[in-house]
């Protein structure tokens, strides 16, 4: 029978993994269609202000006129006032065509409908090796990739109720693809008992709260991604250079998407500040001791440093911009090196990952 149900469990997550790859497709649609509907509007917009502006500075009848030193009497305030409205009007048409068309179009609602079923099909799987192994699912690294891909697709889920970041599910779901496939290729491992030191309910703290840490980084890695992108967007636009990803003149502003980042960031934090907490006391039950310098427990200290460096660096040294990205990216960084290379290759006290 627990054979049976961790077979079955596989089953659910290779369902989740191929509607997640479908969503994948269709949040990169959505990105494309954005581009070049980014493309159309600027073109079908600007040579319509310029005949505007046009018609503006020379109505029709009026003489050429060429002043020479004038005052600012010289210069009719109302055409100025005219274009200034004009501009203005351009402007915001530009940016409602954009973000009403990408809120509304069908590869998104395909994209959350797929996601929202693969996400379901995950649940189940994790629920069903819990029930096969008569514990929380998380005491290796292939129930951990389970347990950690769901918890980042929920909270991918559940920050779009509070914040229109459905830009980033493509960023988002390429993450959780390559995350879980490689655990698919290299983590398995049948439902076996616990070891003596993991039979404690400070399993489902630590690692809960490492998961949700994990979860909230993931988001802010994918924002501060784009935020460098969207970051050399602005500056090709001021320059008059070319632009290489169209799409990005749909997102908010690289300030917006840092200053989102930030937020998620910090709450990312304070689960990991739990999780060296819980980690800590969960050491002095198992081991008699609550900080060994372990490699896995040096390597989580590193990731808490990296993310309050960021932070305070962020908040008291004025690192804004594509500085407070990179740190977020190094910490994220730090955070898969902490899960692929030193749960596998380094041997410790936290040698648990079944393999």
């Amino acid at each position: 029978m627990t054979e049976t149900l961790a077979q079955l469990s596989t089953v659910f997550l290779y369902a989740a993994m191929g509607l997640y790859a479908a969503a994948f497709i269709a949040f990169a649609l959505d990105l494309a269609r954005r581009g070049a509907r980014a493309t159309a509007v600027e073109a079908a917009v600007v040579p319509s202000a310029v005949a505007r502006r046009a018609e503006v500075a020379a109505p029709v009848g009026a003489g050429a006129t060429t002043v020479i030193g004038g005052g600012p009497s010289d210069a009719p305030p109302e055409p100025s006032s005219a274009l200034g409205r004009l501009s203005s009007r351009i402007s915001s048409r530009v940016e409602d065509d954009l973000v009403a068309g990408s809120a509304n179009s069908l590869s998104m609602r395909w994209a959350f409908a797929l996601t929202i079923v693969g996400f379901a099909f995950h649940l189940v799987a994790v629920v069903l090796r819990g029930i096969a192994a008569a514990r929380v699912p998380w005491a290796n690294m292939w129930e951990f990739s389970m347990t950690g891909t769901l918890v980042i697709i929920g909270v991918f889920l559940i920050a779009n109720l509070k914040w229109p970041i459905a830009y980033v599910g493509t960023f988002v779901l390429g993450l959780v693809l390559v995350l879980q496939g490689i655990a698919l290729l290299r983590y398995y491992v049948p439902v076996v008992p616990l070891q003596p030191a993991l039979q404690s309910y400070w399993l489902v703290i630590h690692i809960i709260v490492a998961v949700l840490g994990t979860a909230f980084f993931a988001l802010g890695f994918a924002l501060s991604g784009l935020q460098l992108l969207q970051y050399r967007r602005e500056r090709q636009v001021a320059e008059s250079r070319p632009q290489q990803f169209r799409f990005l003149a749909t997102l908010p502003s690289s300030v917006a998407l840092e200053n989102l980042a930030y937020r998620i960031n910090i709450v990312g934090f304070i689960a990991w500040t739990f999780t060296l907490i819980a980690g800590a006391i969960w050491a002095e039950k198992a081991w008699g001791r609550y900080w060994g310098w372990d490699t896995k427990e040096v390597w989580t200290f590193i990731i808490w440093v990296i993310y309050a460096g960021y932070i305070h660096a962020r908040a008291t040294r004025g690192w804004r911009g594509s500085r407070s990205a990179w740190l977020a990216i190094i910490g994220f960084a730090a955070v898969l090196f902490n899960f692929g290379i030193v749960n596998v290759f380094f041997h410790g006290l936290h040698a648990y990952s079944g393999l």
